[in-house]
């Protein structure tokens, strides 16, 4: 029992009283403390996420969540923003084809004179390529009874679009640009463990060197900067492999290939296109949409750019194809386009996150939901997300863009709750793993399916 001997009455009452108002107020807090640590998740714990990430203290970020059912934005961060895109580029030019495009592409064109095929291209990247199965423009040239005249259509663009790496010359990701793809305009080398090397097209196989002797580290193969001859270095290469190095195009080059794959002569003659034409129709458009989303593949997107120029002009040109699609279908985006190429190879590139988001609620809009989102790359699934959000049911749908410093992620991510959002996650001038931003985006986005 307390006790206070040396104290009047009324001070006693006073102190005991304020014992027992002491004790009430430590009761309440305690009670209180679990709410005040863990609020509710929503707009101010996503952004706090972004904005407090370890992992992305260092980066540029910009964030933008937006919810097409309310209309309206759900955390921002940057938005507003210019951030280098690179791949997430190809979302514009996926936008600008079917806008440009019909159902199904254009193959080639052709005039008939007398027993003369005279043909050209379009752009089309689909000829004997070794990804895209088609046949059609092949078995069409194979089989007519005329002898065969290939023609250069008009090309303003250059094989490399502008600020593009000059040292990736040699590597799958950045081949040519031109006018009558072929095989993807790249070589490709292939060996299994029990098989001896193998290379395809087979008429570059005199252009091929082995040295047997190099021993410092570097590629299995090697194509001169200028030139089509290249190199071999066994000691650089695995067991097994696959690996496509870009050769050099030119009106020359395209007609050695085609008598070669056609097994019958081409000549290549040097007129102006015929003023009437007949176009052979090749692939459905959406068949190369899904490939050139889904594994970024930047061949499709520039040749797409292509293919779309020749909507508007004889002159085929990516830098015509992308002003009139801005002049045209984009002049509504919050915050002017810096748009140079198809693929988003270039650093001269420039979208805002919020002008992500509304080309994806363009896309949304004018694309059934359910012809949209099978084209683009999906968590778990093969592409570039087959190894991130995986799941038993896909809840991202999307493009990644990846360059030296630069990794975002835009698209379509769906909740436990049943919600469709719009989502665009940008990552500029980092200076720490790819991986380790990539990580730290899934866990916020993820975490963004599970709870919000």
């Amino acid at each position: 029992m307390l006790s206070f001997p040396l104290l009047s009455p009324h001070a006693r009452l006073y102190i005991l009283l304020g014992l027992c108002a002491f004790l009430l107020l430590g009761c309440s807090t305690s009670r209180q403390a679990p709410s005040a640590v863990a609020p509710p998740y929503g707009p101010a714990e996503i952004k706090r996420q972004v904005t407090g990430s370890e992992v992305l203290r260092q980066s540029f970020v910009g964030f933008a969540l937006y919810d097409p059912e309310l209309g309206r934005m759900v955390v921002e961060h940057n938005a507003d923003k210019y951030f280098v895109p690179a791949s997430n580029t190809k979302l514009f030019t996926f936008y600008a084809a079917q806008k440009m495009l019909g159902d199904t592409l254009p193959a080639l064109k052709y005039a008939v004179h007398g027993d003369s095929l005279l043909f050209w291209g379009t752009g089309d990247p689909t000829f004997t390529h070794m990804d895209v199965k088609n046949t059609i423009a092949y078995d069409f040239l194979k089989n007519r009874p005329e002898k065969l005249y290939y023609i250069e259509a008009p090309f303003a663009s250059t094989p490399f679009a502008i600020n593009w790496g000059w040292d990736d010359y040699n590597y799958y990701y950045q081949p040519e640009r031109s006018v009558f793809p072929i095989h993807g305009n790249v070589v490709k080398f292939a060996r299994s463990d029990t098989s001896a090397l193998r290379i395809a097209p087979a008429w570059f196989k005199p252009l091929v060197k082995t040295d047997t002797a190099a021993t410092a580290q570097g590629d299995a193969f090697v194509r001169d900067w200028r030139a089509n001859n290249l190199t071999y270095y066994p000691r650089h290469a695995r067991a097994a492999f696959s690996v496509e190095v870009p050769f050099i195009t030119s009106p020359e080059m395209t007609v050695q290939l085609l008598a070669d794959t056609l097994k019958r002569p081409v000549e290549w003659v040097r007129r102006p296109v015929p003023a009437q034409a007949q176009t052979l129709y090749g692939l459905p458009a959406d068949t190369v949409y899904k490939r050139m989303l889904q594994v970024s593949d930047n061949l499709l997107a520039e040749q797409l750019m292509v293919l779309s120029s020749g909507t508007i002009s004889d002159t085929l040109s990516v830098e015509r194809g992308i002003a009139y699609a801005l002049e045209n279908f984009l002049t509504d985006l919050p915050d002017t386009a810096v748009w140079v190429d198809g693929s988003g190879l270039s650093t001269k590139n420039l979208f805002t996150p919020r002008s992500i988001i509304f080309l994806l609620q363009k896309l949304l809009q004018e694309r059934p939901r359910e012809r949209l989102l099978p084209l683009l790359a999906a968590g778990g699934q093969p592409g570039s997300f087959q190894n991130i959000y995986k799941a038993e049911v896909p809840f991202v749908f999307g493009k990644s863009g990846t360059l030296s410093h630069v990794h975002n992620q835009s698209g379509y991510i769906l909740t436990k709750s049943g919600k469709l959002l719009l989502f665009s996650f940008m990552n500029n001038n980092y200076a720490v793993s790819t991986s380790a931003i990539r990580n730290e985006m899934v866990r916020i986005m993820t975490e963004v399916h599970e709870k919000y």
